[in-house]
């Protein structure tokens, strides 16, 4: 077929699949009325489970609990915790009390925290108990006196059973904060202080203070980091995320006879969303292996309870992929699961499929301001569909693939910026009307920023984002290709091309990798000598990085904007003369 005869780069997902028309938490109750006894929410380290019905009657006590402390339909509540069965429960209590759900990272420190709270005058904030990396009661306390909306801070209780020992942490009562001229109260509960509030509020006056939900209105604000240097407030509705995860899970196939292992925060779309909303909307168990990513306890939690389907970015299943003892877990009962975060490379696709058993894993793409996922593949699909695409529009959305400079339409096999319409396109970014319509046009097409093609069956590939091409000497390389050409390396285990600056070319290309365990190193001319003849020159990288790990984001994703900095801040050192 001739370039001129290609059909347009754009894609309509089917309609057969019905989108929920209610709130999240009345979907949730009709679930639980249809699937009371079964398992809803496990954490595997703790042993703690909770069936749907147990899951359904502590959220209508938060629910309750939160309006007698104060808040009302439309406030905004925080969740500053890892995984753990309370963020599960919060995120059904608020939605049934009609509260909007901020979700903040636990890695924020005083900084972001106190900007979040500012920026959505934040009204009440649910803490996790210190740990290790962070004491997040301290850090709340120390931001609460620049967040005026705060009025309470709700300590989580120490992991396991809620018990007197559990809440060492907390400072129950009510607190002044600010200056003799401008005090103000902060009321400090613990998690079983909230829900013993509860008996104030009855279940008929919930309901009659909230009403039915309206599924087009906000319940949840998710943070992510912009060009401008501040997170920008994801506002999303039950509309959004109800259908997103509804839709995730027909697709995967879910029933109440699925367990899904995830390891992925809970914080982000990825386990909030494809994780809880796709399994509980099907009455699926969901297991929380750990508060934060651990590969062995993944494996551990897939095998303990014969998981069906377990979740991960990339590097989450290399690294569990790479455990020594990783063929000694019985996977067997895995069968499905979702990839997401970033692109998978083929020799990991294989070995999920072959070594743990997971022919129906899923890739799944997408960003928050889509609820996330806007493309997926589907069972059945084929390794190269699986390893080379991010599979096709989801049911109810349209895709197109558009000039980025121009926005005019592009032919399927073309590059050019991805965008994407339909009901999971975020209602706006939280008080900035100038940044939503920066990234959503007059059209309700949001501008992804990603680079994409999209093929003649409809698939679309990926190409990375548009600000990570590298463009050296006029040649636009693509890090993905480039990345998976070295996954092929027997040495390396894992890698990221990022482009350095370069003064002739402008940019040139360099490999940062993470070695096999055992191997003791790897030079840029055996890189180049492995490349030479295999892919073009201009694709072969000139530096080399051998790094023990790649910083990441707390969702598992990798931060190639700190490969960057570092490694010119390197290069710029060497250049320099002595």
């Amino acid at each position: 077929m001739s370039q001129e005869t290609k059909e347009p780069a754009y894609t309509a997902g089917i309609e057969e699949l019905e989108l929920p028309e209610v709130g999240i938490g009345e979907h949730f109750a009709s679930v639980a009325a249809r699937h009371g006894d079964r398992p809803a929410v496990i954490e595997a380290s703790t042993g703690r489970e909770l069936s749907y019905a147990e899951l359904l009657g502590q959220a209508r006590l938060t629910a309750r609990g939160l309006l007698a402390a104060g808040l009302a339909p439309g406030d905004r509540v925080g969740i500053y915790s890892p995984n753990c069965a309370e963020w599960t429960v919060l995120q059904y209590g608020a939605a049934l009390a009609g509260l909007i759900l901020v979700n903040l990272n636990p890695a924020y420190r005083v900084h972001e925290l106190a900007y979040v709270l500012r920026q959505c005058s934040m009204s009440a904030l649910v803490v996790a108990p210190p740990d290790a990396r962070s004491d997040a009661p301290a850090l709340a306390r120390q931001v609460a006196a620049e967040a005026p909306a705060l009025r309470t801070l709700v300590m989580l209780p120490a992991p396991g059973e809620i018990g007197p020992d559990s809440y060492g942490h907390a400072r129950s009562g009510t607190h002044l904060l600010g200056t003799a001229e401008g005090r103000r109260p902060l009321t400090e509960l613990t998690w079983g202080e909230l829900l013993d509030g509860a008996g104030a509020v009855s279940q008929e006056q919930l309901e009659e203070r909230v009403g039915p939900a309206d599924p087009h209105a906000p319940i949840n604000l998710q943070y992510t980091s912009g060009t401008t240097g501040f997170p920008k407030g994801v506002t999303l509705t039950h509309h959004n995320l109800l259908g997103n995860g509804f839709h995730i899970g027909e697709l995967l196939r879910y029933t109440e006879h699925d367990a899904v292992v995830l390891p992925v925060p809970l914080f982000h779309c990825f386990g909030m969303v494809i994780g809880n909303l796709a399994a509980l909307s099907h009455g699926a168990a969901t297991i929380l292996p750990s508060r934060g990513f651990e590969a062995p306890a993944a494996l551990a939690a897939v095998q303990r309870y014969g998981a069906t389907s377990l979740y991960g970015v990339p590097t989450m299943f290399i690294a569990e992929l790479n455990l020594p003892d990783a063929t000694s877990y019985d996977l067997s009962t895995l069968r499905t699961g979702v990839m997401a975060g970033s692109p998978c490379p083929e020799e990991i696709m294989r070995k999920v499929i072959s070594q743990m058993h997971m022919s129906e894993v899923a890739i799944c793409y997408g960003m928050t301001e889509t609820s996330p996922v806007s493309t997926m593949t589907r069972i059945g699909d084929s390794l190269i569909h699986q390893t080379q695409t991010v599979g096709r529009t989801m049911p109810r959305l349209e895709s197109k693939i558009v000039d980025p400079a121009t926005g005019e339409l592009l032919r399927r096999g073309e590059s050019g910026e991805l965008c994407t319409r339909g009901y999971s396109v975020m209602a706006g970014y939280w008080d900035q009307p100038e940044q939503t319509a920066a990234a959503i046009d007059s059209e309700g097409w949001m501008h992804t920023g990603d680079l994409a093609s999209m093929g003649e069956d409809g698939y679309i590939a990926i190409e990375g984002r548009i600000k990570d091409l590298i463009i050296r000497g006029g040649e636009n390389i693509s890090p993905r290709e480039v990345e998976e050409f070295l996954y092929s390396h027997p040495l390396i285990q894992d890698v990221q091309v990022i482009g350095v600056p370069d003064e002739r070319l402008g940019e040139e290309v360099m490999a940062c990798v993470v070695l096999m365990e055992g191997v003791d190193g790897l030079t840029i001319e055996e890189l180049r000598e492995f490349s030479a003849g295999r892919i073009a020159h201009y694709k072969i990288p000139r530096y080399l990085r051998v790094l023990p790990a790649f910083p990441m984001t707390v969702s598992g994703k990798v931060r190639k904007v700190e490969l960057r900095e570092e490694a010119a801040a390197e290069l710029a050192a060497e250049r320099e003369p002595s």
